[in-house]
């Protein structure tokens, strides 16, 4: 646990300006922005035939192609942006000031602003691409340079008065910061311990005070949302969300505390925060006096899915790094037949889980009144796959993996990074929160009777409508992946023939299948409770979750002939591990399946392309 800070120093809440955002220092890759369909056209049709969603696109946004080019060639041992530096800021537990410099003047705080306040987000999956370049080198700098705003200003684009939202969007736009201030939750670790408490002023307005001993960006945030205690009561009422901005407040003090010490994320910088009688005034609340838990379910369905989708592009880094370590020095310039199989499982696994976190921050815009038990599932479900996943890699890296220096030094720094971005336990228990209680009801009601979601959902890259924010909810009757695996079950089922890939992976979807009918009749009779038979059919769930992701993915694909993403492959290798998690009889990959992925990803670093569901070309 981090230690308790001991240094407490009065400011005002407004730290030093900032410059405004600008342009970004490279000229666009040369591509176009798709147009953006009306979000109040006709839904598309949603029978359970198979639909074509349109051509996917092969380049990158370009505000991603400008920004991977701007941080350049990682490997590069002069370049401000690389490796190299970014470990010694992490070794000395300093930010990297000009790479935070090279962000600032690039504008990124605006990504994080809805497209009717002025800023650039119109979408999810789109945000997830610019902000991968990023992560691909370094977790802290992506969550403590900006991501984190997003996070903290979700509730007020979810909930806020429109006074609100363009208040903290000016705030964003002028390159300032917003944090979060969490609720405590029970059994969490040190981000998510103690709270703030708020009560009623008898003039109006509201008396905060509390404190908190970790928060992100404390020392130099213009404005905090925080979940304050309103409430004794530990029911859904128990929290409202108050938002303390770049003016300083009527009365009291807020004491920004000394910074504290992380295991992980050692750029980021963490301090404590403490409020002493600040008054706050009425519009200071979003929404209503109550709302915070569920302000909370509704607007964190944006980090259930984006923490992994960029997380994600470090393990990425590291899967790259390994198959250098394998392959160099070999004369074939081939890996070892035991680093095959890893390399090849990793590398399915990464676009297993790449489709879980697209599918759910596409739903976010498609269907966003349907996303929340697939932004739970998306966020319980990735994050020990990605540990698992190191785990493995870290037998294909061998020595290097204890390497500080730019060229292995990465892999280090990822495993003590991630748990620190995950969140750990907490982030289990709060998605467990989500998904336990509606297990009964999908049980009783949406398995086998939901209609699939459209192809589109399926689609990386395709057109979606405007993402808003105001049209999240934190309940839903329909479960969208189940449908899903169901439909492209049935429509394999013609696939018999022994040793050919297609039939090995429609065995793989029916007992997928037949798991599902199996937590049809187990979570039929819960009684919501959290017990360990419960949270260990939540676990059985989620997973059943990422192989139907997995399996809408590859049909959308092959409909469109992609030569990598179409063929079985991938998904069959990708569901015979997610099988073998779950304990279920799975067939053994055909014969060639593991040479067919592992053949892919030795291209894609050939060529300098990313091991996502993108394949995007990268600076190094």
């Amino acid at each position: 646990m981090p230690d308790r800070p001991d240094l407490s120093v009065r400011t005002a809440v407004r730290p030093p300006a900032r410059p405004r955002p600008g342009p970004l220092p490279v000229d666009a890759a040369g591509t176009t922005r798709t147009p953006v369909p009306d979000p109040h056209a006709p839904a598309r049709d949603t029978s359970s035939a198979p639909r074509a969603a349109g051509p996917p696109r092969d380049t990158e946004p370009p505000r991603a192609a400008r920004l991977e080019a701007a941080l350049g060639d990682p490997f590069d041992p002069d370049n401000p942006h690389g490796h190299l530096a970014l470990l010694r800021a992490d070794e000395a537990r300093e930010v990297p000031e000009a790479t935070e410099a090279l962000l600032a003047e690039a504008g990124l705080a605006a990504e994080f602003v809805p497209h009717d306040l002025g800023g650039r987000l119109t979408g999810l999956e789109e945000l997830a691409r610019v902000l991968r370049p990023l992560f691909r080198r370094d977790l802290a700098l992506g969550y403590g340079f900006g991501i984190t705003s997003l996070f903290a200003a979700s509730s007020v684009w979810t909930a806020g008065s429109e006074d609100q939202r363009r208040s903290l969007a000016r705030v964003l736009l002028g390159g300032g910061r917003v944090t979060i201030v969490h609720r405590e939750v029970a059994h969490a670790n040190a981000i998510l311990r103690d709270e703030m408490r708020a009560e009623p002023r008898p003039g109006g307005g509201w008396l905060v005070g509390g404190r908190k001993d970790v928060v992100i960006n404390a020392h130099r945030a213009d404005a905090f949302v925080m979940y304050a205690r309103t409430s004794d009561g530990d029911g859904p009422r128990s929290h409202s969300v108050l938002v303390l901005g770049p003016d300083a407040p009527t009365a009291g003090e807020v004491r920004r505390l000394g910074r504290v010490t992380m295991p992980g994320m050692r750029g980021a910088h963490f301090s404590g925060l403490e409020l002493d009688g600040v008054a706050l005034p009425d519009d200071a609340l979003v929404g209503a006096a109550g709302d915070g838990v569920s302000l909370a379910l509704r607007s964190f369905q944006t980090s259930h899915c984006l923490i992994p989708g960029t997380v994600l592009a470090g393990v990425d880094s590291v899967l790259r790094l390994a198959v250098r370590a394998a392959t160099e020095n070999r004369p074939d310039g081939r890996p070892s037949r035991r680093g095959r199989k890893v390399l090849a499982g990793v590398f399915a696994d990464l676009l297993a889980c790449d489709a879980m976190a697209v599918t759910g921050l596409r739903a976010m815009s498609l269907m966003p009144e349907q996303s929340y038990l697939l932004g739970a599932a998306v966020k319980y479900t990735m994050p020990d796959l990605l540990r698992e996943d190191l785990e493995e890699l870290a037998t294909v890296l061998g020595g290097r993996g204890y390497d500080r220096g730019p060229l292995y030094g990465g892999f280090q720094k990822l495993t003590r990074d991630l748990p620190v971005a995950g969140l750990g336990h907490a982030g289990t228990a709060v998605c467990q929160a989500v998904i336990v209680p509606q297990l009964p009801a999908l049980a009783r009601t949406a398995w086998f009777r939901t209609a699939e979601p459209p192809a589109a959902l399926f689609t990386p890259g395709a057109p979606l409508p405007l993402f808003d924010h105001r049209r999240l909810a934190h309940s839903s009757t329909d479960d969208l992946l189940t449908a899903t695996l169901v439909g492209v079950a049935g429509r394999l089922e013609g696939h018999t023939g022994h040793g050919s890939p297609h039939a090995a992976l429609a065995a793989l979807a029916r007992a997928f299948v037949e798991e599902l009918r199996t937590l049809r009749v187990r979570c039929a009779t819960l009684s919501g409770v959290f017990d360990p038979q419960a949270c260990a059919l939540a676990d059985r769930y989620a997973l059943v979750l990422s192989a139907a992701a997995v399996l809408g993915l590859w049909e959308a694909r092959a409909a469109h002939g992609d030569a990598f993403l179409g063929d079985p492959a991938w998904a069959v290798l990708a569901l015979s591990r997610i099988g073998r998690r779950l304990g279920v009889r799975v067939v053994d990959p055909p014969d060639g399946t593991v040479e067919a992925v592992l053949e892919e990803a030795l291209d894609r670093c050939r060529q300098g392309r990313s091991l996502d569901l993108y394949g995007t070309r990268l600076a190094g």
